[in-house]
């Protein structure tokens, strides 16, 4: 029969574990239902970021501490690399023109970064991703183009 620290430990562990999950599953929902992409990144870098280090604490109250050691420097590169991925992600969408400008509070970029590239229409290419073909398949068959 267990003991109480055990079980106390079994309990604790359950209760990380479980509320990681359901903190990854509402970043995983919001990432689905949330209209724009501001909002979305948002969801995906917090929600699955305190999910994930929940769920690691939650496997660290229950392993061997050097397996808990390494569990917490997993926490930790987490921490480090999803503010940096959202930044990066972040910055591509606004270039592009992926972000809705009307629902940003402060534009703090509108005079950083360039405006996205307008489409190469003078070669005949209508849908911009210079393959020369205007039908948008990718095929490259378009006007002007030597294989």
């Amino acid at each position: 029969m267990k003991d109480l620290s055990e079980t106390v430990t079994d309990i604790v562990s359950a209760v990380l574990l479980l509320t990681g999950a359901v903190f990854c599953l509402l970043g995983a929902l919001g990432l689905l239902r949330f209209p724009d992409t501001v909002s979305r990144l948002h969801a995906s870098s917090k929600a699955q970021t305190l999910g994930v280090l929940l769920a690691l604490l939650g496997a660290a109250v229950h392993v061997p501490l050097p397996y808990a050691g390494l569990l917490l420097l997993t926490g930790l590169f987490q921490l480090f690399t999803a503010p940096v991925t959202g930044q990066v992600v972040g910055r591509v969408a606004y270039r592009t023109g992926a972000v809705d400008h009307r629902t940003l509070f402060t534009d703090e970029l509108v005079g950083q970064l360039a405006p996205p590239n307008p489409p190469d229409t003078e070669n005949g290419d209508d849908d911009g991703n210079g393959d020369g073909d205007d039908d948008g398949n990718g095929s490259g068959a378009g006007r002007g183009r030597e294989r």
